[in-house]
């Protein structure tokens, strides 16, 4: 008997093999984004996929994996972080949320959205992360305080991503606004948005179940460093 897989069951794999294929670094069983973009990377559920994996790495450095379960010890790894991480998915219905003036950010806003993001740490952001999908901010006196945006994307659904405020401008509704119009942009194309939220960031995620998503899955968010050969 086949077992249907859900879309989202390993959305960084299947996203570099479809919508983001443009931007994916190869090897038979495992697949990375570059690094200059995103830390992520996926492979099949194989023995094999850590040695295709490694291939596309170098000594020293590190990507990030979405798994099912902790990660026992692999042979030429090391993990440097693992925490859960919960997948939640809005599948229908508008957010509401109070007017705000946004920007659509560009590649000249980079330096300010890794400032940002730095600051606020809602997950990694790179100096090309803005590539992977539409990135929205808030500026105030011309200084960018909030952002979000679009990351990964299987066919179907869109991934909310770098969701963030600059901690002298909370409380304003700014990012829920944002999220909001890109909730809707994703709903008008016809996709369902999903997020993922560490399961510890307890307001964030009520504040999202008020937005109407509802939890799905919870993954083991794992980094992992390449040992020198």
């Amino acid at each position: 008997m086949t077992i249907r897989q859900h879309p989202l069951d390993n959305p960084i794999w299947k996203s570099l093999n479809t919508s983001q294929a443009h931007l994916a670094e190869s090897a038979d069983f495992a697949k990375r984004f570059s690094p200059e973009i995103s830390l992520l990377a996926g492979f099949e559920e194989t023995s094999q996929g850590f040695d295709s994996l490694a291939s596309l790495v170098d000594a020293g450095e590190s990507v990030g994996l979405f798994l099912e379960a902790p990660s026992s010890p692999v042979k030429g790894w090391t993990i440097t972080h693992a925490a859960p991480l919960l997948q939640m998915i809005h599948a229908a219905g508008a957010i509401s949320a109070q007017a705000t003036d946004f920007v659509e950010l560009t590649k000249t806003d980079v330096p300010e959205m890794i400032a940002l993001t730095q600051l606020t740490k809602p997950g990694p952001f790179n100096p090309r992360t803005r590539e992977m999908g539409a990135y929205l901010g808030v500026r105030e006196n011309g200084k960018l305080i909030a952002m979000a945006g679009e990351r990964l994307h299987v066919p179907g659904y869109t991934e909310i991503s770098a969701v963030c405020t600059h901690p002298d401008f909370l409380g304003r509704g700014c990012a829920r606004a944002l999220m909001a119009e890109l909730a809707a942009r994703i709903h008008s194309r016809g996709e369902v948005p999903f997020l993922h939220v560490r399961p510890e960031n307890a307001r964030a995620a009520e504040l999202y179940e008020r937005m109407g998503f509802t939890k799905r899955v919870l993954f083991r968010y794992t980094i992992f460093r390449r040992d020198a050969k």
